[in-house]
């Protein structure tokens, strides 16, 4: 049997110039922290430093708010037509810088340069054209007149997209009227700092956008700040229940996107060889970093043994290693606390007698890694069935009528997505209408347009990014009607 192996093909870095010390961005230029303290941002992949970016306190955020209030007085009252022309120019940009972006996206987060090239960047394009498409139209979109911005919008993004989920908040407060202090995920704020060179590039007024770095307490003093008008987040479950408490307080308008644990329900009828891709993308995309991700296949027992067999033999195929080589299906794990927890999840997994199934692949000798892995015999009470892992693990269930699916699959405390795959679209209806979940993919997995709202029930947050919903988060009724 002849051993074939792909030949590398590394994308260049050479592209990225990445700074050795980053500043904020605040009222359209770069400034040093108050704080005059910074954080280590590293590759994941080599464990190397990649450069040092602002420690932000009150004093900074305190900065960034005034900006973004000044700021608000201009851009609330330019006309709809020139905020959409900024956004369409925001958008453009990135597609001309679109592979720096991508190259320094798989360095400062570890997913393979295919997906940051491939999905990242064209999504986080099309979401500002798409909402700068919307930004003269609002007038004309609701019943109401009397729709306005609420003004300062306090953002704070995950370490897992961080310039789609950047896009997936900012362009649609923008194309609203709003200003914006953002904070990026501390492991991954590099893209988020380049970004910000395109906003100077375009000449948006200043205090428009306003991007500070930093770890808890500069989210903190974002969320609890009382000139910021509403809040934007998306990141760990225990974090948002802190923000909604805070929130709460104050009557401060929230939206809040978080974890998930989705079920991934394959019936005996579907196109398993399909199924098998779309079970592989649902939970090996981005290493498992995906709110979203299939992570718990329930398949009907009547194929559970087949479709597991082949399903293995597919993940022996996967290449882990360099994020930056083309050919790489698994990247890094962000950061060696993701890393610790996906490793103790996996042996209480096993402790609890689950059965694990990881490939013969080799793994780089520095940086965080971990292989694809599949755990079977699992019940409903093991942790790892009901705990978020958050990586490029595999929970297997299996089930014998459309009923048990549907039991096994609403139980969990979370409800952001949900997948089926079956030939019946009278199963597909029945199930999709009774999953508790606020994405339903129905023989595919993890597909996204900027016209489709995406959020989540119970656990996994509320509130809708995307599509007029999205748009509708960043709108206030001021009373009246048309």
């Amino acid at each position: 049997m002849i051993d074939w192996e792909y030949s590398e093909s590394i994308e260049s870095a050479e592209i990225v110039s990445i700074k050795k010390k980053y500043t904020n961005y605040i009222g359209g230029k770069f400034l040093e922290p108050k704080s005059k303290k910074y954080l280590d941002t590293i590759s994941p992949s080599t464990e190397n430093l990649l450069a040092k970016v602002p420690l932000s306190n009150q004093q900074d955020v305190n900065s960034a708010v005034n900006s973004a209030r000044i700021g608000f007085e201009t851009w609330s009252k330019i006309s709809p037509s020139q905020r959409s022309r900024y956004l369409f120019k925001i958008a453009r940009l990135i597609q001309e810088r679109s592979r720096e972006f991508a190259v320094l996206e798989s360095l400062d987060g570890g997913k393979p340069i295919k997906e940051s090239r491939d999905f990242d960047l064209p999504q986080v394009a099309a979401n500002f054209f798409y909402f700068a498409g919307w930004a003269d139209k609002l007038d004309l979109s609701w019943s109401t007149k009397s729709l306005k911005p609420y003004g300062v919008v306090g953002q704070i993004i995950p370490w897992n997209f961080p310039l789609l989920m950047l896009a997936w908040k900012i362009a649609p407060a923008l194309a609203t009227g709003n200003t914006v202090v953002l904070k990026p995920a501390e492991t991954t704020p590099l893209t988020a700092l380049l970004l910000a060179e395109v906003i100077r590039d375009v000449d948006l007024p200043p205090g428009v956008i306003n991007i500070v770095t930093g770890a808890g307490e500069t989210g903190s003093a974002i969320v609890e700040h009382p000139e910021v008008n509403k809040l934007a987040f998306t990141g760990s479950t225990e974090v948002g229940k802190l923000i909604q408490r805070s929130a709460v307080k104050r009557n401060l308008p929230l939206t809040l996107e978080l974890g998930g644990k989705a079920p991934h329900v394959i019936f005996e009828d579907a196109a398993l060889d399909q199924a098998i891709e779309g079970v592989i993308n649902g939970i090996f995309f981005n290493q498992g970093h995906v709110c979203c991700a299939g992570s718990r296949l329930l398949v009907q027992e009547s194929i559970a043994d087949n479709f597991i067999d082949r399903l293995q033999k597919r993940i022996e195929l996967l290449r882990v290693g360099n994020p930056l080589d083309k050919n790489t299906d698994i990247g890094a794990i962000n950061s060696k606390a993701q890393l610790e927890r996906i490793d103790q999840l996996v042996k209480a997994g096993i402790e609890e007698g689950a059965e694990v199934f990881k490939p013969s692949c080799s793994l780089p000798d520095n940086g965080y890694w971990y292989p694809p892995t599949v755990l079977t015999g699992v019940q409903q009470s093991h942790r790892v069935a009901r705990e978020e892992i958050f990586g490029p693990v595999l929970v297997v269930q299996t089930f014998r009528t459309p009923e048990e699916a549907l039991e096994k699959a609403n139980n969990t405390p979370y409800g952001l997505s949900a997948g089926i795959w079956t030939e019946k679209g009278s199963l597909i209806h029945w199930m999709a209408e009774r999953l508790r979940a606020g994405v339903i993919w129905a023989n595919t997995f993890n597909k996204f347009d900027p016209a489709s709202p995406f959020g989540g029930y119970k656990e996994s947050g509320f509130g809708r990014e995307g599509g007029m919903h999205g748009l509708g988060a960043y709108l206030k009724n001021t009373g009246g009607s048309s």
